[in-house]
């Protein structure tokens, strides 16, 4: 038998807990592998990053969440119009745009903005592009579409340091 004290105690332990709840964020629009890397440069050593990732949003609002392998968020980006920030096990950092918090980031130029529209198989609107047999060229980078239809999105920039980024999209079954 539970005293009657106890049980107030955990009905208020359970409405703090639900108090403290957060509503289930929607299903990511967006979501698969990424993998970047950036040949050694001048006196730069190569780098990357694999991670898991989850996109909402577009080029003007939006978040986008990383995951390591393990499964541990590795950064979570989020942005507004004027703004971005990006959060990490280190903290928060704010940045003018989704370019500067990449360049920031992965010392690197990566157009994000652009990204997010390459992911969906088009060029961006913020840009020209020229059409090539794969895809199209686009910011001094080719975007490789010939496998969008089994999930591939592969962008690369020759000019140095040369950059590739690979994703694997999750397509709905």
């Amino acid at each position: 038998m539970i005293r009657p004290g106890a049980a107030a105690a955990l009905l208020a332990a359970l409405a703090l807990l639900a108090g403290c709840a957060t509503a289930p964020r929607p299903a990511p629009e967006l979501a698969g592998r990424l993998s970047l890397s950036v040949k050694a440069h001048d006196t730069a050593p190569a780098h990357g990053l694999s991670a898991q990732f989850e996109l909402r949003g577009d080029a003007h609002a939006g978040e986008l969440q990383l995951t390591t392998a393990l499964g541990t968020l590795a950064g979570w980006a989020r942005w507004g119009p004027g703004s971005a920030e990006l959060i990490t096990g280190q903290g928060t950092r704010r940045f003018p745009d989704l370019d500067a918090l990449a360049l920031d980031l992965l010392g690197e130029a990566l157009p994000l903005t652009a990204v997010i529209d390459w992911l969906h198989g088009r060029a961006w609107p913020g840009a020209a592009s020229v059409a090539t047999a794969e895809g199209f060229v686009q910011l001094d980078w080719r975007i490789d579409l010939s496998r969008l239809a089994e999930g591939w999105v592969v962008a690369t920039r020759e000019r140095a340091p040369a950059v590739a980024l690979r994703v694997k999209l999750d397509l709905a079954p």
